[in-house]
């Protein structure tokens, strides 16, 4: 099994933190009881910019869960298309060359799917197999890969495709006031992620490319744990869910679930050449960083990502893998972890060879 290309596509509306601070000020100033405060969360997000799928004026207008659900469907299927075309374009491959497609968001919902919309507008196969999967939140682009591992696993001569769409602006919630909400206005922005997985014995099964194939995957839930990430969903969309235990459960479970891991294949963390982890911000980084006693610059692109384009939820993790893809892929032999944590609470970890 191997990760064949990765393809990114973001919205066109890019803005400074400093620009959205500003703009979710001035349009709460009147609910807000320290309007100083917003100030002082998002400069502490780590994120210097981000993408939006509309420009900031046009957010105050728009509210409700349909009209704002209607907005994130257009925009998924736009996005969706523009990575898919992306990833498939490196690998050398059309949406005919598809056998299972494999769809992650949590910021919207849509039935059809996002990607039965897009079957009709490009030349998959009748025969694709659809799996969406919704709810995992940050987690699922780990998930998304290791699902998509699997599949191909069972059908070794097919390739199949992994899409996330996350547009997490259009979760802002005018009325809640709330730390989680004002925190999440300053790190979460919209982009999209595809991935390409192709099956051991697939047309793409001797390229010579440097791609990673996947060894294994893990899964990880940890009990009595929802109240740590998650929505609240009621008329007007989704109200975030975000503890400030976020980076305690890291510390308490990442290390011993990923020496597990690894001794389950032989291996140790000092086997491990990069760490391809989600963007989940700045304190989540850290105690990955700590939990793990990496090095100071082992999460690099991880910090590269999170200060260009924010956390993406589920497509963070792609975004990065896409950066060590096309601007740093691993020494052939070398190993890597592709990992990300979300709501449950949960991980997935995923060993790549180079």
């Amino acid at each position: 099994m191997q990760i064949a290309s990765v393809g990114t596509a973001y919205p066109p509306h890019r803005y400074s933190q400093a620009e959205i601070t500003e703009a979710l000020r001035n349009r709460w100033q009147d609910r807000l009881d320290e309007p100083r405060l917003i100030n002082r969360l998002h400069a502490n997000c780590g994120v210097e910019f981000r993408n939006l799928v509309f420009p900031l004026d046009v957010y105050e207008n728009l509210s409700g869960f349909g009209p704002t659900n209607n907005a994130w469907i257009k925009a998924a299927v736009e996005l969706g298309q523009q990575a898919i075309t992306t990833a498939l374009d490196r690998a050398g491959l059309t949406a005919a060359d598809i056998s299972a497609i494999f769809f992650a968001s949590v910021t919207g919902i849509a039935s059809p799917t996002i990607d039965a919309r897009l079957i009709n507008l490009m030349p998959f196969p009748t025969s694709v197999k659809r799996t969406p999967i919704f709810g995992l939140g940050c987690v699922a682009g780990a998930a998304g890969v290791s699902r998509a591992a699997d599949y191909v696993r069972a059908f070794p001569k097919q390739i199949a495709l992994l899409l996330s769409v996350e547009l997490c602006s259009l979760t802002w919630q005018d009325n809640d006031q709330s730390m989680a909400n004002l925190i999440s206005t300053g790190l979460f922005g919209d982009g999209s992620a595809a991935v390409v997985i192709a099956g051991a014995e697939s047309k793409l099964a001797n390229s010579s490319r440097k791609t990673p194939r996947i060894l294994d995957t893990r899964s990880t839930f940890y009990r009595n744990t929802e109240y740590i990430m998650g929505w609240d969903i009621g008329d007007l969309g989704f109200k975030i869910v975000l503890s400030p235990d976020v980076p305690k459960v890291v510390n308490e479970h990442l290390r011993g679930n990923v020496e597990g891991f690894l001794a389950d294949n032989g291996l140790g963390l000092g086997d491990i050449s990069s760490f391809i982890f989600h963007s989940g911000g700045p304190k989540v980084l850290e105690a990955m960083e700590a939990s793990l006693d990496l090095p100071a610059d082992a999460l690099a692109p991880s910090w590269k990502s999170l200060r260009e384009v924010g956390n993406l939820s589920a497509a963070s993790v792609l975004a990065v893998l896409e950066d060590y893809l096309v601007n740093s892929p691993g020494a052939p032999g070398t190993y890597s972890i592709l990992a990300a944590m979300g709501p449950a609470f949960c991980s997935e970890l995923v060993l790549l060879q180079w």
